[in-house]
């Protein structure tokens, strides 16, 4: 067997180790040792085992994915892409930035102060603006400071349960604020409010039900005849949007923005930075300048805000220009098809290949239902896995008995990239090499 210090003095796992930490090569040395021990491989076979190894570890266990499911805001995927605007920024908030600092009088200043100015650019209707660390730690912040203690009334059709067991009423009842549940899961009115209004009321809360509808006898209170109420007994009245929209879409017409919702009498708004707005993980919270200045003064807003990274991917996402969520959802489906047609013609894939209509999804909670015309390429269900596996990873959707490619999420620069990964998947047997 190989000694771990003869191992460690090979050239390239000493050259390795200028990209990885030293526990980390002489982990992977004595990896590969134990496959030897258990017989898996020859004891010579030591060394070239730690060299692919080494070549295949990086410093993040997180594997780069190209999205072909046709679902833009892909929570399992990290949700919104970030633009390359914004993933300059990362790059350049990286090391020590004026996050906190006044460069010209050298003294402190507002945290995250020319993100706030883009913030409230992007959506005027709002006088001022905070960002925290997610869209659930901005409503955390948000009933804590106004009602812990104190009673959140709320419709029982817009206490939700998303993704992972995530469930909205857990969330606030740990704020220490007492729900108080109003209407039925399909209907509620204005005097179901007014009668749970008291003494004890903290807020009012409006939630967008983000991934789901209901259809048929139903019936909801608008955030205008909310404000009526909220004036009449100067409570604060809270929107949670969740998808992050600032301006209306044409593409999702029933999709709640901030900018309408504060319109129409919202004091506060909820909504998340990495869905729709197409940015990095972040909560925004938008409104009124008195109700933002309260939740910035309290000690939570410390434990979630957003950190320097955030801060930067959100300015870019806003200031600058493609933005990969806006041009995803607006795909052309003839410019898709093409695209389609061109990479079943790549692949060469015979019977096993075909372009077939397909319709994309918002994802994220956003637009439930709204489908995005679209096209794909349908293989056999078998070739998923191997699409996954691959060097590039592929994510297909698996339906119906298929493997089928949209590329609505997919940039145009990697079409030859999945191209070469479909190849390998149809025909395991051949080498990178051996493909055209």
């Amino acid at each position: 067997m190989p000694r771990t210090d003869h191992l460690l003095a090979l050239p390239e796992v000493t050259a390795a180790a200028q990209r990885l930490s030293a526990p980390t090569v002489r982990d992977l040395a004595r990896a590969a040792q134990d496959r030897a021990r258990r017989g898996e491989i020859l004891p010579e076979e030591v060394p070239a085992a730690l060299r692919e190894a080494l070549t295949h570890r990086r410093a993040t266990a997180l594997t780069p994915v190209l999205n072909a499911t046709g679902v833009v805001v892909h929570t399992n995927l990290g949700r919104a892409p970030l633009s390359a605007a914004a993933t300059e920024a990362l790059i350049a908030a990286a090391g020590y930035v004026d996050v906190e600092l006044d460069l010209d009088t050298g003294v402190r200043s507002r945290r995250g102060r020319a993100t706030r100015a883009a913030v409230l650019a992007a959506c005027p209707a709002a006088e001022d603006a905070l960002v925290v660390n997610n869209g659930a730690a901005a409503l955390v912040l948000a009933t804590t400071a106004l009602a812990a203690g104190r009673e959140v009334v709320v419709s029982r059709g817009e206490l939700i349960e998303i993704g992972a067991g995530f469930r909205l009423p857990d969330l606030i009842a740990s704020t220490g604020a007492r729900l108080r549940e109003v209407g039925t899961t399909n209907r509620t009115h204005l005097t179901d409010y007014t009668c749970a209004v008291g003494p004890e009321t903290g807020c009012l809360l409006k939630v967008h039900p983000s991934n789901f509808r209901v259809h048929g006898f139903t019936a909801e209170a608008t955030l205008a005849e909310l404000r009526t109420l909220a004036d009449e007994h100067r409570l604060p009245l809270v929107a949670d949007l969740g998808s992050g929209l600032l301006a209306p879409d044409p593409a999702l017409p029933d999709e709640p923005d901030a900018g309408s919702a504060l319109a129409a009498g919202a004091d506060l708004v909820v909504a998340s930075g990495d869905k729709l707005l197409g940015g990095p993980q972040a909560g925004l919270l938008l409104g009124r300048a008195e109700v933002v200045e309260h939740l910035a003064r309290h000690p939570l807003a410390r434990a979630v805000r957003a950190d320097k990274l955030a801060l930067a991917a959100l300015e870019a996402t806003l200031v600058a220009g493609r933005v990969p969520v806006v041009e995803f959802l607006h795909a052309d489906p003839e410019v898709l098809r093409s695209r389609v047609e061109r990479l079943a013609a790549a692949v060469d894939g015979g019977a096993q290949v075909a372009v077939v209509p397909h319709q994309g999804r918002v994802g994220g909670g956003g637009g439930p239902g709204v489908p995005l015309p679209g096209w794909a390429l349908r293989l056999p269900e078998c070739a998923a896995r191997a699409l996954r596996l691959g060097d590039p990873a592929v994510l297909a959707r698996v339906h119906d008995g298929a493997c089928l490619l949209d590329l609505r999420c997919v940039p145009e620069t990697e079409d030859e990239q999945v191209a070469a990964a479909v190849r390998r998947a149809l025909h395991p047997a051949l080498s990178p090499l051996e493909h055209p």
